[in-house]
C-alpha cells in the first residue's frame, strides 16, 4: 500500500504517493465555487466535464420532489424572504444534536426541516419554523458576508432544503457551504451584488429571476443584481452532483 505523508503549518499541505483517483471519481472542474476572505486555502481547479443539463428529480440526499425530466428547468422563485446577518454558521443553521438524523430517510428527512434555523440567537424573534411544522412559510433566506461558517456537514443545506428554501441570498459563503449547496442539490446559493440582507426585512416577498440574476423585492418595490449562478446551476437542478453525473453516463443506472 501506499504511503501518505501530512505536513502541519499554518498553511497546512498535503502530499500524498498513493495513486491518482480514477477520472470518474473526480468533480467537474467547470463548477466554480466562491473563495472568502476567512478561508486560507484558494479555491482549486478541477477536471471539466461536459454533461447534460436535463431535469431529473433530487436523489443524492433529499426525498423533496423535483420537476420531471419532461418538465421546464426552474428559473425563478417566488415567496417570502427570511432575513439574517452575517457569519450565520452550521450550528445556528442546524444543531449539532441533529445530526443523527438521516437525511436519506424520508421521516428524518423532515424532522431536519423542522430543526432549519433553530440555532439562532433569541434576537432573532420570528421563528423561522412554526413548533409542530416542518415546513417554513419563508421560500428564500437572506444572508450578509460568510454565510455557512463553520462546520463541513452537509446537514445545514439539506435541512434547509427540507424546510422549503429554494434558495439563499448573501453577500458571501463560506466555500463548503456552496459546494455542500451545490453537491447535495438542496438549495441555490446565489451571491448578491451589494448587501441586500439591510435592505430587505423578514416577511418581505420577493422574487428571484435566476436567467437575470437578479432578485425584485415586491414589498419595497427595489430590485438588486446577482452574481450568476454559472455552471453550478446544472447541477443543482439535477438534484445534486450524483444525479447530474448518472444523466452524463458517468456512473451507470442498474436497469430493473
Amino acid at each position: 500500500m501506499a504511503a501518505t505523508s501530512l505536513s502541519v503549518s499554518p498553511n497546512p499541505s498535503f502530499t500524498t504517493t498513493s495513486r491518482k483517483p480514477s477520472p470518474s471519481l473526480l468533480t467537474p472542474n467547470h463548477l466554480k465555487f466562491p473563495t472568502t476572505a476567512t478561508s486560507p486555502f484558494p479555491a482549486k481547479s478541477l477536471t471539466t466535464l461536459h454533461l447534460s443539463q436535463t431535469t431529473t428529480p433530487r436523489t443524492a440526499f433529499s426525498t423533496r420532489a423535483s420537476p420531471a425530466a419532461s418538465d421546464a428547468p426552474v428559473t425563478s422563485f417566488h415567496g417570502l424572504c427570511y432575513v439574517v446577518g452575517d457569519n450565520i454558521d452550521t450550528d445556528q443553521i442546524i444543531p449539532a444534536e441533529y445530526l443523527t438524523l438521516v437525511p436519506s430517510n424520508p421521516s428524518e428527512y423532515e424532522k431536519l426541516g423542522s430543526y432549519a434555523l433553530c440555532g439562532l440567537p433569541a434576537t432573532y424573534s420570528t421563528r423561522f419554523v412554526e413548533p409542530n411544522e416542518t415546513k417554513s412559510k419563508f421560500s428564500i433566506v437572506i444572508g450578509g458576508a460568510n454565510f455557512g461558517c463553520g462546520s463541513s456537514r452537509e446537514h445545514a443545506p439539506v435541512a434547509l432544503g427540507a424546510a422549503g428554501v429554494a434558495a439563499v441570498v448573501a453577500e458571501s459563503y463560506a466555500r463548503i457551504f456552496f459546494r455542500n449547496s451545490v453537491a447535495t442539490g438542496e438549495v441555490y446559493p446565489l451571491e448578491s451584488e451589494t448587501r441586500i440582507c439591510e435592505e430587505c426585512k423578514t416577511g418581505d416577498v420577493v422574487s428571484i429571476e435566476l436567467s437575470e440574476s437578479r432578485l425584485i423585492n415586491h414589498t419595497t418595490g427595489k430590485e438588486y443584481v446577482l452574481k450568476p449562478i454559472g455552471d453550478a446551476g446544472p447541477v443543482i437542478r439535477a438534484g445534486g452532483i450524483f444525479a447530474y453525473a448518472r444523466e452524463a453516463g458517468m456512473i451507470p443506472t442498474l436497469s430493473g
